[in-house]
């Protein structure tokens, strides 16, 4: 078994079986979104025909959505499964929030959180989608004047609630749309039958993987991971990979690995991302090079899965820093299926 193909395989890194962004989305379950610009790149590059046009038109019509879910930070997810994983997400995602907030300082009364709210949904339904900038004129208008930090923390707790979710695509700069404009009415979902979607998704996507995985990437707790795996019954088997044990599905894709190609992979990336242990692909003397102990990710470079130098996004010119290997491979070819597909055509 080659862990390092079957990842790349079944997060859909080479031979992607799909040609929608949004349909990308779905499968991931969820997919790291802290970079504005680049969360595109990571869904594109996962279909067959990578296009920022594609995934423009999939986020504006509201079939991917943008929010605060996993872990207190940014993901993407399908319209179809916004409700069931805010519905299970949501307790651990208000806690988080609260718990940064203590630590910060800041404390936001019940009264307030409602007052503010109101504004924040009465602008983006008036606005459609509606900036951070429109969120603060409109609050002048009503005499409050806040710290970006403060606001900061109404507009995620308003997303916990299910009241702002993203909104258009601008360039460089997030919006907000009132939800109940962008995504279909809510549905309530059982929450075990969330948590198996979640975690049939996240193994399906993922694999191979561990619990340990599976908890730090969720953020749910251990309980509830292992909770999912027991719903997942007999569809995951067990397999031990560097004195690791690891779970994969039974319908785990293996074929269509070839040798010889790199990746350009943008920082947060799912594919290092989704595991709290990253050293199957990523040597753990260069670990720095991807990602500090601040949480703070690189773009980084992998040669047949293998993580082995860093490049630098929207310049006019490949710049590439080998820091693992050797390359006498073509890189250029990654290059131009990243540039062309950042073409509004």
């Amino acid at each position: 078994m080659n862990p390092v193909a079957i990842r790349l395989l079944n997060q859909q890194l080479i031979c992607p079986q799909f040609s929608d962004p949004a349909e990308v989305v779905g499968y991931m379950g969820a997919v790291q979104a802290q970079e504005y610009r680049l969360m595109r790149w990571a869904v594109a590059m996962r279909t067959r025909r990578p296009s920022a046009k594609a995934f423009k038109k999939a986020f504006d019509s509201g079939r991917i959505v943008r929010l605060h879910l996993m872990r207190g930070t940014w993901q993407l997810v399908s319209a179809e499964d916004y409700w069931p994983l805010l519905g299970l997400c949501s307790p651990k995602a208000l806690a988080v929030t609260k718990g940064w907030m203590h630590s910060n300082k800041i404390s936001i009364p019940d009264d307030e959180i409602v007052k503010i709210r109101e504004i924040l949904a009465c602008t983006a339904d008036e606005k459609g989608s509606a900036t951070k900038e429109d969120f603060v004129q409109s609050l002048a208008k009503k005499g409050i004047m806040m710290d970006e930090h403060r606001l900061s923390y109404h507009i995620r707790l308003s997303e916990i609630s299910g009241i702002l979710c993203s909104g258009d695509l601008l360039p460089m700069k997030a919006t907000y749309s009132l939800t109940e404009n962008k995504v279909s009415a809510r549905i309530d979902t059982d929450r075990d039958e969330a948590l198996l979607m979640l975690t049939r998704k996240y193994f399906r996507s993922r694999q191979p993987a561990s619990l340990e995985d599976f908890v730090w990437w969720s953020g749910l707790n251990i309980s509830d991971c292992r909770r999912g795996i027991d719903l997942l019954g007999a569809s995951m088997h067990k397999e031990i990979i560097a004195g690791r044990e690891y779970y994969l599905t039974d319908d785990c894709r293996t074929r269509g690995f070839r040798k010889g190609r790199y990746l350009f992979i943008p920082p947060y990336d799912e594919y290092l991302i989704s595991y709290k242990s990253r050293d199957i692909v990523l040597p753990q003397e260069h670990s720095h090079r991807a990602h500090n102990n601040s949480g703070i990710f690189q773009p980084v470079i992998a040669l047949d899965g293998n993580i082995c130098g860093n490049w630098t996004p929207f310049k006019e010119e490949c710049n590439a820093e080998f820091f693992h290997g050797n390359h006498d491979a073509d890189i250029q070819e990654e290059w131009t299926r990243f540039r062309n597909s950042q073409s509004p055509q």
